[in-house]
């Protein structure tokens, strides 16, 4: 089987760049990617309501945010393992990023900032890690902490041609089997729903309710 790696580009926000209309959506350009990381490495996870919800899982690395798309969200419980699709990198500004993204635009929809920390490779080369497709490290989040793992499985996985990791939680003091997509489903960053953030930034509300769970959109009221 072809084995897949994560390459470091010399225009690492290409893809990101050339799929929207910065004239049009509010979200970062990005003014930098350079090739550095910083001491504290960002980790952001995106709740983002567009054609279907799905949460972005995000790791600041040489100066990008590489990004999966988890469909189901991140579980705290080791025994489920989560489906993530490998997308194109996003800047480091993307990680403050909540907000609207217009209709008719790529991923338009409600974006959330639904968890934000930093994150800790368990391993001695990231780089190595990733092109193996076993990144070990920790979180240390609002919501996620603790021990996890990305894997790479394999290329095509439910008919899809993008790489395909599974995001797990590892056995640590933080394992827990509740679901905390339902418990906790407001921003970390202003407590809204996403139909909160839809009404106050002129999105579509009756489509952001779809990924606000039922108890939390009825408290609401």
């Amino acid at each position: 089987m072809k084995t897949t790696t994560i390459k470091h580009k010399a225009t690492p926000l290409k893809e990101y760049r050339e799929k929207r209309n910065f004239d049009v959506t509010a979200e970062p350009k990005g003014a930098h990617s350079g090739t550095k990381s910083r001491s504290e490495l960002l980790y952001v996870i995106q709740k983002h309501q567009a054609s279907q919800l799905h949460y972005d899982f995000r790791l600041e690395w040489r100066g990008v945010l590489l990004s999966w798309a988890v469909p189901k969200g991140p579980s705290p419980d080791p025994s489920v393992k989560r489906l993530a699709t490998h997308v194109e990198d996003h800047p480091v500004e993307y990680g403050g990023f909540e907000g609207v993204i217009p209709e008719g635009e790529y991923g338009g929809g409600t974006v959330m900032l639904w968890d934000r920390g930093t994150w800790t490779p368990e391993v001695p080369d990231v780089d190595a890690a990733l092109q193996n497709g076993d990144l070990k490290f920790t979180l240390s989040g609002k919501k996620l902490r603790g021990s996890w793992v990305l894997v790479r499985t394999k290329l095509g996985y439910g008919g899809s041609k993008k790489p395909q990791w599974l995001l797990i939680k590892h056995r640590d003091r933080y394992v827990s089997t509740e679901d905390i997509l339902t418990e906790e489903p407001r921003s970390v960053l202003t407590r809204r729903l996403l139909s909160e953030i839809a009404r106050d930034e002129g999105g579509d509300v009756v489509k952001a309710a779809k990924g606000d769970p039922a108890r939390a959109a009825a408290a609401r009221r």
